[in-house]
């Protein structure tokens, strides 16, 4: 018999995943298919800190350990003196099934052979280690992301559920957007405006974005800049080159108050990077400038409903935090075909449902 998932029948299986918002979201439709193989099965995600509350609300993951780094991996910077404790747990939890869903392999291949799973499964790069070659698929070196992870699943013989994306929003989430936004409810149309990314390689320029949203407010939508607290000043570079008014509410959203938000907008124009994904799942139109990474990794499955601007580059996809060439692939984006974009999705969506 084939060594797959239905030979080993697994009662307790880990996800090995420690990365950020957008990585997170396209694992969703592979543990989907998992959880649905495996019904009686308790999931466990292991990841970084900030995940516990997102595996706490999937309805696919049933627990959650954290993760706390390793060398060579740049997600977050190891504590070496949690590593023994964190193998520990691993070994103590004895997981039929360990699953190796953070990339390659190369680095944390061996890492999770030493967590006494009874069997590891997960991608692996040609010649390079993997406790089970039988259970182990070759990382694939293109494809979209969300399709990359689900090779694993069609590689375990598990019958896909579908690749939409999901984000568990409840009543508590838009209760406390009006907390941060008293005005919400009278608000209108408006346009949510994403200046922020994780690395500096990845962010369109903010005087870019706003006469982006200028162009927007000129036609009667109001514009709601958003971003993390660490990303104040540069949503104060937007809002001071702005010259319409704007609604800001950086520092004042939780990622879930935010996806509350993101649902009653007309559109959101961002960079491609994580709150992309969240209007992706919550079905809410989006312009997305996307310098720097891998178009055809990252972008929205839908092309209808999320609009990509890009410019090739011999240099793409960027393996640099911040452009040492001065960001040519950002720069050939113009405020003009954004824009332009920007006027047409919001027509669109104004002649239907935003979530439909």
């Amino acid at each position: 018999m084939r060594l797959n998932l239905h030979a080993i029948a697994p009662r307790r299986i880990g996800v090995f995943r420690a990365l950020v918002l957008g990585d997170l979201m396209c694992a969703v439709p592979a543990w989907r298919a998992l959880k649905t193989a495996c019904p009686d099965s308790e999931l466990t995600l292991i990841g970084l800190p900030w995940a516990r509350e997102f595996a706490q609300r999937c309805r696919w993951i049933d627990d959650f350990i954290e993760f706390p780094g390793y060398p060579g991996l740049p997600e977050r910077t190891p504590d070496l003196s949690a590593l023994p404790g964190f193998l520990q747990t691993m070994q103590q939890r004895r997981f039929d099934l360990l699953l190796q869903m953070h990339g390659s392999g190369r680095i944390v291949n061996p890492l999770l052979a030493a967590c006494g799973a009874q069997h590891l499964a997960g991608f692996v790069e040609r010649g390079a280690y993997c406790a089970e070659p039988l259970l182990h698929a070759a990382w694939p070196t293109a494809g979209h992301e969300i399709e990359r992870l689900l090779s694993l699943v069609d590689h375990l013989d598990v019958a896909r559920c579908g690749s939409a994306l999901e984000f568990p929003l409840c009543d508590g989430d838009r209760q406390a957007l009006r907390e941060a936004w008293p005005g919400v409810d009278d608000a209108g149309s408006f346009v949510c405006v994403h200046a922020g990314a994780q690395l500096p390689s990845r962010r369109w320029m903010p005087e870019r974005f706003a006469l982006v949203a200028d162009g927007l407010a000129r036609q009667g939508h109001r514009i709601v800049l958003t971003g993390t607290a660490g990303e104040a000043s540069l949503v104060d570079d937007v809002a001071a080159a702005m010259t319409r008014p704007a609604i800001n509410l950086v520092g004042r959203t939780t990622l879930w108050t935010l996806g509350a938000l993101l649902e009653r907008a007309h559109l959101l124009v961002c960079n491609d990077t994580g709150v992309s994904h969240l209007a992706a799942a919550l079905g809410v139109r989006s312009i997305v400038v996307s310098a720097g990474a891998d178009v055809a990794r990252w972008a929205p499955q839908d092309a209808s409903r999320h609009q990509v601007h890009w410019a090739d580059a011999p240099c793409r996809p960027c393996d640099h935090a911040t452009c040492p060439v001065g960001h040519p692939c950002a720069r050939a984006v113009t405020a003009q075909q954004v824009l332009q974009s920007a006027l047409t999705a919001v027509t669109d969506a104004a002649g239907g449902s935003l979530t439909a």
